[in-house]
């Protein structure tokens, strides 16, 4: 259930009305003598005393009004154990070829619908087979007439089932296809670099490619190379751009350019001749499906994504006739090497003032803050172009068109933290909670901009190889993209296969991506996992986000490191968003948000408390009084090894540097040298929302987000290591009682605010409920373990897919049993246990076992490209940032457990524990426990599968990851196994 429209809109009015209230006191201040420390006059005084108390005023009065509409304490328990339809997972559902059969379409969307998965993307990439009409594979061409009845049968299908249906608007990633011509293409600007020998007049001019043309030409005196160059097909990151140039761009001097044939000047020593030359990067749409190849086009050009949309979405979304799409989908931006545009010129003239032509050799050389500045107007308009020629145009034919626009705004080329406000729904992905994640990217915008729900395309790199990933590896990385603030998953993803016996098992899937279909033996553990999903996303949507930091990006320092090759601000983030800062952040109790100056002078600071401002020296003026009226009504800001210096144009001008000094002073604490002082300054400046001792190793690895609503603050607390956590937290809410509630099953039990003992397994979860209502619960008394009853022994162990059943003493892992070594499937474990009596006290069947491994639970940064040029080498796929959980569980991989012939849930994480007090009788009790394994032990019996044939029809269109490592795993329970009873 979305959170009630009233509270949405009365936070939303409470936002605007306290931006205003700081409006108008940035207004007073810049009126005021900047040179006179402001708390010197009294009127002044005076002026900040009554706007503090008016911006107090607005910002408290929506929360009574709000009181009415907010879920109830009941309700939320009640909508957290059964969340509604909309709050659960959805799948990125691959469709491989197009090779699809209707019967299969509708057999998938039902298994979907059983496993408690919301709804499904539809995404088109490469072909998995070759034509075999005898098994009735055929691979239909992208947006013929057959391929858009199946999709207007699935839509059909999937409505009448309650389900969501979101399309994305092409074939792979990103944009384009063959309706792209190379004109219209992905455009950058290629620097040739030609020696010029002492006395020479003449240089002959770079031969031209295909679709090239010469923008201008310069003379430049030769700089001594400082760097070796790059090899060739070395790979330095899709950062890196190429190597530096080797002139000195203060002396360049324009060539006179006729035929092929430049005139210089005579010159005694030896130079450097610069052709600036309009070329294309040439990149093809990655994973496209049949008939689809064609370039990428230029997001910048208006004319380019409008053909996009006229040649590719309306034919797609005509399979909608009369329901259309929930939402259209972009993927993350991957233009590589989008540094410019035919009309860039013109553009950068309009609106930055002066000619960019002239200013070439600066912008490709940097080394000056005015090249610098160069760099920045460069970085600005690149952004504003695909701001309004890709989002806004997509974001509006979607509005059109009576559908919605999901984006992933980041990447490559050029789009800004703001640029997310464009389309209707802001998407991130990457679980690199203590470091710059695209992900909180994301979840920040939504955040700031006031949107309830944050998406995020997630598991995309999960424990590869394809089938590996378990469900306790989904819950490693949910929990972490949950504290970042993702509350809508959308799971990578659910690969179409063709019907049984067409193909193989496994069946078909992507490249690199987890697998969630019905192939995966332990799918029948999947509706405990989206239920567990579920539930946590619906709590995370209620109320409004209480991140007490946020972090100030430096947009403009961005801007002005950009240069040809390096045009992305996320790419640029990750120097500046260090994980040192996020580490210092996180680890002293409080949870963060981004934020950039234009979100700041559009909508204010939201409820943040504090500001935190990486290492930056531009910034606009309009920021910082912003920042000085944010102060002046008992906000704190906290800048790192310096106070910003310069305007966005790179201007030291006084009214910056006065109020600058003033709001950071190392002697307030507002100025720390570096992030290890940012810690103290924090606890200086607010309480931290969650607070751990300081001498515990719980601050590296405990994660946690706040909700609040006007009468209750929801706390989710998750351990993202393998190690167990024992410690106190004191939260920083205002409200009277407390409860923790387990998220298998919503049962709680009465807690406190302050030094609350948190005890978690490794990667378990739990969410405190804060609120002023005493809790139905009674006050919790300290628990004991009266007996332990060890029945892990004499079970009967049937593998229902070989026929086959075993007396085991003890059990033993599946792959020491020749037998079982390739077996992927699942085995019941039963056996008999006679009890006395009835319980009367809590009794546990608990798997005990597991140990840790090494390994980090953060995931490393998204891999760089492998060109020399930044671009990526489209046949080589490089392995990506893959997280797992690091630890070896007693169950490989997940269970279900009956007793006595009813359910008494699954096992599929840490602590591997049920509570069975309910479903024991006395006399017999009969105990099966149903262990399900990975997908990977068969098929590693299966040979390697040949791909030349499906190469040499289609192309090398993708590359299987890791296939080194599809061998056998351990399976089965492994575990020992108890009955623990416990008394008060």
């Amino acid at each position: 259930m979305a959170p009630p429209k009233l509270t949405t809109r009365t936070s939303r009015t409470q936002n605007t009305h306290a931006a205003k209230k700081i409006d108008e006191l940035a207004s007073k201040i810049s009126k005021h003598q900047l040179g006179e420390t402001m708390n010197q006059r009294p009127q002044f005084r005076q002026t900040l005393r009554t706007l503090a108390i008016a911006a107090l005023a607005f910002a408290l009065a929506p929360a009574l009004i709000a009181q009415t509409s907010a879920p109830s304490l009941e309700t939320l328990r009640k909508d957290f154990l059964n969340p509604p339809n909309e709050a659960r997972p959805m799948v990125r559902w691959w469709w491989f070829g197009p090779a699809v059969v209707k019967p299969e379409i509708l057999r998938e969307l039902q298994q979907m619908k059983a496993d408690g998965i919301q709804g499904a993307e539809l995404a088109f990439v490469y072909p998995e087979v070759l034509d075999d009409p005898a098994k009735g594979l055929k691979n239909l061409s992208f947006l013929s007439p057959e391929m858009l009845d199946d999709v207007n049968y699935a839509q059909t299908e999937g409505r009448k089932l309650g389900m969501r249906i979101d399309i994305t608007l092409c074939t792979g990633w990103p944009y384009g296809g063959p309706s792209i011509t190379l004109a219209e293409a992905v455009t950058r600007l290629r620097i040739a670099q030609v020696d010029v020998p002492a006395a020479a007049t003449t240089v002959t001019v770079p031969a031209l490619q295909e679709g090239e043309s010469l923008i201008t030409a310069d003379v430049a005196n030769t700089l001594p190379r400082t760097t070796p160059a790059a090899a060739p097909g070395q790979g330095r990151g899709r950062n890196a751009g190429p190597p530096p140039p080797t002139f000195d761009a203060t002396s360049a001097k324009p060539l006179t350019v006729s035929g092929t044939t430049a005139t210089v000047e005579a010159s005694d020593k030896p130079r450097t001749a610069i052709f600036f030359i309009q070329s294309h990067t040439k990149q093809a749409v990655k994973r496209a499906s049949v008939d689809a190849e064609g370039y990428v086009l230029d997001p910048f050009s208006h004319d380019a994504v409008a053909k996009h949309l006229d040649k590719v979405g309306t034919p797609l979304l005509s399979a909608f006739p009369n329901n259309p799409p929930y939402a259209i989908f972009s993927d993350s931006l991957e233009a590589y090497g989008a540094d410019w545009t035919p009309n860039l010129p013109a553009e950068f003239k309009k609106r930055r003032g002066y000619d960019l032509i002239p200013h070439l050799p600066e912008l490709v050389a940097g080394g000056s803050v005015a090249a610098d500045t160069i760099r920045h107007d460069y970085g600005m308009t690149l952004t504003e172009l695909i701001n309004e020629n890709y989002l806004t145009q997509i974001a509006d034919w979607a509005v059109a068109h009576h559908t919605k626009f999901r984006s992933q705004t980041y990447g490559e080329p050029a789009v800004s933290f703001s640029s997310q406000n464009i389309p209707q729904l802001a998407e991130g992905e990457g679980p690199q909670w203590r470091a710059f994640s695209t992900l909180r990217w994301a979840t920040s915008a939504n955040h700031v901009f006031n949107h309830d729900v944050s998406s995020g395309e997630t598991f995309t790199w999960l424990h590869s190889p394809v089938f590996r990933a378990t469900p306790l590896d989904m819950k490693t990385e949910a929990d972490i993209d949950f504290v970042m603030g993702e509350n809508q998953i959308i799971c990578h993803g659910w690969p179409y296969s063709a019907p049984d016996n067409e193909v193989p098992e496994p069946g078909w899937s992507l490249y690199a991506a987890a697998s969630f279909n019905n192939h995966n033996p332990w799918h029948p553990v999947m509706p405990s996992v989206t239920a567990y999903i579920g539930g946590m996303s619906y709590l995370l949507r209620q109320g409004q986000p209480a991140n007490q930091v946020a972090i100030l990006l430096p947009t403009d320092d961005a801007w002005a490191e950009f240069r040809p090759a390096q045009t992305t601000v996320t790419g640029a983030m990750q120097r500046h968003v260090t994980p040192a800062l996020m580490s210092a952040i996180l680890s002293a109790g409080y949870n963060v948000d981004y934020i950039d100056a234009d979100a700041i002078n559009k909508v204010g600071l939201g409820s943040h408390s504090i500001v935190v401002l990486p290492a930056t020296d531009r910034i606009p003026v309009e920021t910082l009084k912003k920042l000085a009226a944010f102060v002046a009504v008992g906000g704190k800001v906290i800048s790192i090894n310096r106070a910003p210096k310069m305007d966005p144009e790179g201007k030291i001008i006084p009214e910056l540097t006065t109020l600058s000094n003033q709001l950071f002073d190392s002697a307030k604490s507002t100025l720390v040298p570096d992030e290890a002082a940012l810690g103290a300054a924090l606890n200086k400046a607010a309480k931290p929302d969650f607070q751990l001792p300081a001498d515990t190793p719980a601050r590296g690895q405990l994660g946690f987000i706040r909700r609040k609503l006007p009468a209750v603050d929801v706390y989710f607390v998750a351990n993202t290591g393998n190690q167990p956590i024992d410690t106190t937290a004191t939260f920083a809410t205002t409200h009277k009682f407390a409860e923790v509630w387990d998220p298998d099953n919503a049962t709680s039990t009465p807690a406190t605010a302050a030094d609350f003992p948190i005890h978690l397994a490794p990667y378990e979860s739990r969410v405190f409920i804060f609120s002023d209502t005493q809790p139905a619960a009674k006050p919790a008394t300290p628990t004991v373990i009266a007996s332990t009853l060890d029945i892990s022994t004499a079970w009967k162990v049937a593998f229902p897919g070989l026929n086959k059943s075993v007396d085991e003493p003890v059990p033993t892992d599946w792959i020491a049993d020749p037998s079982t070594l390739h077996y992927s499937g699942s085995a019941v474990y039963s056996r008999d246990v006679k009890l006395v009596a009835a319980p009367v006290s809590p009794v546990y069947l608990e798997v005990a076992g597991g140990k840790p491994l090494p390994g980090s639970p953060n995931s490393p940064p998204e891999h760089p490209a492998l060109g020399p040029d930044g671009l990526p080498n489209p046949l080589v796929t490089r392995t990506g940032p893959g997280m797992h959980a690091y630890y070896d569980p007693p169950i490989r991989e997940a269970a279900l457990v009956t007793i006595n012939g009813k359910s008494a849930g699954a096992l599929w994480h840490p602590p591997y524990r049920l509570d069975v007090t309910k479903l024991l009788k006395p006399g017999m009790n009969h105990i099966e426990i149903t262990v399900f394994n990975t997908a990977l032990n068969a098929w590693s019996a299966l040979p390697p599968h040949d791909y030349a044939p499906l190469i040499a029809k289609y192309g090398d269109r993708f590359q299987m990851q890791d296939l080194n490592q599809v061998m056998p795993i351990s399976s089965g329970l492994l575990g020992a196994v108890h009955l623990v009873t416990e008394a008060q």
